[in-house]
This record gives structure tokens, C-alpha cells and sequence, in this order.
């Protein structure tokens, strides 16, 4: 294989071969950055297919304990 890099619409995957080789850090990004919307599509079907189920609401306030609350003693703050 010659070290000049190949034509990318004549030859895509042996590009793709030579771009992993010689440019890692390009070639990779390229390829988790193409990944990204690929998974907007494919994940949530995969997910319900494999058992993940409705989750639990977030709740938006602290749950308030019900009855008097103890007023803490010890401290000589007053």
C-alpha cells in the first residue's frame, strides 16, 4: 500500500482504513460525532425492546414530615 492517501469517492473504505491509521483523533471524532444522531433513532426502541420501562417522576418539592417537628437541643446558639 502506497503511503499517499487514497481517493475517498473512488475507494471509501480503504480511506476510511488509511484516515484510522494515520489520522486517529479525525477519523474517531468523526465517527462518535456521526453516532449521535444515530442513537436519537435507534436507542429508545432497543431500550423498550430490552425491558426499560416508564420511570418515576422527579419530585419537584422536599416531602414535608407530617405531625410536630422536635426542636433540636444541645446547641448554645441563643
Amino acid at each position: 500500500m502506497s503511503a499517499a492517501n487514497p481517493a475517498f469517492f473512488k475507494t471509501p473504505f480503504r480511506y476510511m482504513r488509511w484516515a484510522s491509521i494515520h489520522k486517529p483523533a479525525y477519523f474517531y471524532s468523526i465517527m462518535v460525532g456521526l453516532a449521535g444522531p444515530v442513537m436519537v433513532v435507534v436507542a429508545p426502541p432497543v431500550r423498550r425492546y430490552l425491558g426499560d420501562g416508564p420511570r418515576p417522576k422527579i419530585p419537584f418539592t422536599y416531602p414535608i414530615p407530617k405531625g410536630p417537628r422536635p426542636r433540636p437541643e444541645g446547641y448554645d446558639d441563643e
